[in-house]
């Protein structure tokens, strides 16, 4: 380097990499990475090493100029971080910044404005997918903002997205130009790519992904999230919002099963490799779409837990059309709250293993505030249940329209329980659309099973109504008996020409309901209750 004297300062000027040993107090000028070093000096003047001290200015690292220890001084003291108190563990500020990420740190801006599309597609390839190695992976933050994008977001397996509250962290989908993308948000394999080529490539399936505190929002009218050959992964504190207002739910040209067959959720397998298993939702929202869930592929063991499903017109929807291998099965929905939703809260079609518990329904299956149109919720199969709901559709509403709160159809011999508790058993909700003349059949049981049967009915034909309470009694199950015996006491609003009966065969008996033409046709609404 080239030397300066002026009076008795000296300094040196040239690259970084020529920087020589200063003598103490002299000064060394890298021009190419413009940053300035002072002399130590010498040991016998008092240094305590020999070398360069490097002098911050605006050009200086200072994450590897500082070391960090954790002291939580807060407290009154500092905190032992090593073996003993003199040997703490000193991290770089460096290491320290990299314990948790930014999705800024990788170019997003969220300001509602900017296409954050790729630089969150970025942050989540860097962070879970450039490297098998665990040690890779970080929290991605979302600071407080809107984040746009045009585009779908791939989340990959292992993936820990943290938002800074749903009303503060918000990823909103917005094309301006062209179609939108058929999802917001998918699950991807460890390399990113989704549906036909998970797994592809080596590639690992979704598991473990963890999403809390923020919303997906959408401009669009597009599905939301599709979860895709996923297991164990959780969204807690998420809000899930479509465009669609209530006017739109109530538009008579709206087809929530045709053209507008969007929902806030749905699920995807990828044939039999890997199929949906084992996915919560606490504490979360779904809104503004025709269905909050709809699928017909295998998953099991979906939980929802208290959250809110408002403005749509269903509430959550499973195998009510094709089924995949053994469809969906083990939903849990408990603890929550549904209103504002157009028809069905729950309407479970062709599956069973469900369970719908404790939970409100408020304003549903009434056409959102209009006239009931539909039970509020409906089994289609055997071995669903109903524990604890309630329900703000009145007696007077089921009686007049004839649509129960919860409806189980299916077979005639539908044996799903709406409650079991040891050896009692109690169904309620069930509909038996009746002939206007002949017979239809109400329940077949085994004595074996359970001797003694309790029916709760309420018949109605037009205005007429038949109100009682039918007990059925059979003889002994070893066949020694073959009778069977049976009370109906009622009341009765007219004559509805409707007549209850039962009848054994072998260990078997049959309640049929008879009717006689009157050129109305009679619908029974009825609970049974039994002891096994």
């Amino acid at each position: 380097m080239a030397i300066v004297q002026i009076s008795r300062i000296t300094n040196r000027t040239g690259l970084q990499t020529d920087l020589p040993q200063l003598d103490g107090g002299e000064l060394g000028w890298a021009v190419d990475s413009r940053r300035l070093y002072i002399g130590n000096g010498t040991l016998a003047e008092g240094a305590p090493v020999v070398g360069n001290t490097e002098i911050l200015t605006e050009f200086s690292d200072i994450t590897v100029l500082s070391d960090y220890t954790y002291k939580d001084i807060a407290v009154g003291y500092a905190a032992q971080t090593g073996a003993t108190t003199g040997d703490p563990v000193i991290r770089s500020v460096q290491t320290k910044l990299d314990d948790q990420a930014s999705v800024r740190d990788f170019g997003a801006v969220g300001d509602g404005v900017a296409d954050d599309t790729a630089a969150i597609n970025r942050a989540l390839y860097q962070l879970f997918c450039r490297e098998v190695n665990t040690q890779i992976r970080r929290s991605l933050f979302f600071p407080a903002g809107t984040y746009l994008v045009t585009d779908t977001i791939k989340i990959p397996p292992f993936a820990k997205l943290i938002g800074e509250g749903a009303s503060s962290t918000i990823i909103r989908l917005d094309v301006t130009s062209g179609a939108a993308p058929e999802f917001m948000v998918q699950f991807a394999d460890s390399l990113q790519q989704t549906e036909s080529n998970l797994g592809l490539n080596g590639a690992l399936l979704p598991e473990h992904i963890e999403v809390s505190s923020m919303t997906f929002q959408s401009a669009e009218e597009t599905d939301l999230v599709q979860i895709a050959s996923a297991r164990q992964c959780w969204f807690d504190s998420v809000e899930f919002v479509g465009p669609l207002t209530v006017s739109d739910l109530q538009d008579l040209g709206f087809d929530p099963d045709g053209g507008n067959d969007f929902a806030t959720v749905r699920f995807f397998n990828k044939g039999s490799i890997s199929t949906c298993a084992d996915i919560t939702f606490d504490r979360c929202r779904f809104s503004g779409l025709a269905k909050a869930m709809d699928t017909d592929v295998a998953v099991t063991g979906v939980t929802v837990t208290n959250s809110l499903f408002d403005v749509l017109y269903y509430g959550i929807t499973l195998a009510r059309g094709t089924l995949e291998g053994s469809g969906p099965s083990g939903f849990r929905v408990v603890h929550n709250r549904f209103n504002q939703i157009f028809a069905q809260g729950l309407w479970f079609q062709d599956t069973n293993l469900n369970a719908s518990a404790y939970n409100l329904f408020q304003d549903v299956g009434d056409r959102i505030a209009v006239s009931p149109i539909s039970a509020v919720v409906e089994f289609g199969n055997d071995n669903n249940i109903s524990v604890g709901d309630l329900f703000s559709r009145t007696d007077v509403e089921v009686r007049t329209t004839a649509l129960p709160r919860i409806k189980v159809t299916g077979s005639a011999t539908n044996t799903g329980s709406g409650i079991r508790l040891g050896r009692y058993s109690r169904d309620r909700g069930r509909t038996l659309a009746l002939p206007d003349s002949g017979n239809a059949v109400v329940v077949q049981y085994n004595i074996t099973l359970s001797p003694m049967v309790e029916i709760e009915y309420t018949i109605s034909r037009g205005d007429l109504v038949k109100s009682g309470t039918m007990l059925v009694t059979a003889g002994s199950p070893d066949g020694s008996t073959e009778a069977v015996i049976w009370t109906d006491d009622f009341n009765e609003i007219g004559d509805t020409r409707v007549t209850l009966s039962a009848s054994r065969l072998s260990d078997t008996v049959t309640v049929t309901a008879s009717a006689t033409s009157t050129g109305t046709l009679p619908t029974m609404l009825y609970s049974i209750k039994q002891l096994f």
